[in-house]
């Protein structure tokens, strides 16, 4: 599951995505600095791992992850090849969700690609050409399903439909994501890896003054975003990196503390990051290894075990399950199955963002 940092040249995408990985993508002052994807492995910041650890003492920690890509900067014209465009778009499709960054502050030392700092601009150039790609697919499809459709199949009937109404939408200059959609039509929806249909969240990279309370930009951006179900994070790009420079933790924490912050803004990002692929954590916990895992929202109990291994899943009995909160009120596996919170779990199980398990099973 990979979420894709998207934005017009120089509006902080590779700064935004040194922070998070630790990778040294290439940083400049110059459109398309960044020309192959740049991939990251983040870690996932969650303070129950370390409580976990804490009560545990195992030999070592394995936190969850999530996989950044940081992708070229987007131009006018992308839909139809222009700058990068064509591989951008590649490597967009290829993602399952969207940071989109906007650039939300004044510099005249950086350049901005249209020589203003407008962020409802900008975001309305990406979506322009995310959507005028979204409708070449969809205008291809839909050729292929009156075909079909001609011939009485029901199934391309429906589907003929559904692409009718994105069609209509996307000419008006809409993200697919804001059709109101019910579940069959969803389904349908989520075939066609449309771009614009993929969930986002949107970064405002400000400068010091406003990452505690945001600017007139910001606000700007949340009152354009508002019917798109989408997240509006504010963050500051160079605060993030400078804190990166810092050696030790108590160097960091003071850091913050002179801004008035309470973490990094890339520990919320990455979280938001996590939350928007429609993720969550489970962990296993013994003296070998305290680990999260990585599963998704609404996944069964064998299925949560065939993320360690696949025979688990083949061979699930029953999964031994106890929440985060009961493991730390008792302090261990054993006390917390001795106060008769310990739950033994079968294969429908729903597992709960938390559980703290283990699982038998048999090949």
């Amino acid at each position: 599951m990979k979420c894709g940092i998207v934005g017009l040249p120089n509006v902080g995408k590779s700064t935004l995505f040194n922070c998070l990985s630790n990778a040294k993508a290439q940083s400049a002052n110059y459109p398309f600095c960044t020309i192959e994807p740049n991939v990251g492995t983040v870690s996932v910041p969650d303070p129950r791992l370390y409580k976990l650890e804490e009560l545990v003492n195992p030999e070592r920690v394995i936190p969850a992850v999530v996989e950044i890509v940081d992708i070229a900067g987007l131009v006018k014209g992308a839909s139809k090849g222009e700058g990068l465009g064509n591989q951008f778009l590649a490597n967009i499709r290829e993602c399952n969700a969207i940071i989109h960054v906007l650039r939300c502050f004044e510099n005249d030392n950086i350049t901005h690609v249209d020589g203003s700092i407008n962020p409802v601009r900008d975001k309305e150039t990406i979506d322009i050409e995310l959507q005028l790609k979204d409708l070449e697919t969809v205008e291809k499809r839909i050729e292929k399903s009156k075909k079909a459709a001609r011939v009485g199949d029901k199934k391309e009937i429906e589907i003929l439909e559904v692409l009718t109404k994105a069609k209509a939408h996307l000419e008006q200059g809409k993200n697919v994501r804001e059709m109101d959609l019910d579940e069959n039509e969803t389904e349908i929806m989520e075939d066609l890896h449309l771009i614009t249909f993929k969930p986002v969240l949107y970064l405002c990279n400000v400068d010091e003054s406003a990452v505690k309370n945001g600017n007139p930009l910001v606000d700007a951006v949340k009152e354009t975003v508002k019917n798109e179900k989408a997240e509006v994070l504010v963050l500051a790009a160079q605060i993030e990196s400078d804190i990166m420079e810092l050696e030790t933790y108590e160097e960091r924490q003071i850091f913050l503390e002179e801004l008035g912050l309470e973490e990094p803004g890339v520990n919320r990002l990455i979280r938001a990051a996590y939350d928007l692929l429609e993720l969550q954590t489970y962990f296993t916990a013994g003296v070998k290894e305290v680990r999260a895992w990585t599963i998704h929202k609404g996944s069964t109990a064998p299925q949560a075990a065939g993320v360690i291994h696949t025979d688990f899943e083949k061979g699930f009995i029953r999964a031994e399950v106890i929440s985060y909160d009961n493991f730390v009120q008792f302090g261990s596996e054993s006390k917390a199955r001795e106060a008769g919170k310990l739950g033994v779990e079968g294969k429908n199980y729903i597992v709960k963002d938390g559980d703290v398990m283990h699982f038998l099973f048999n090949v």
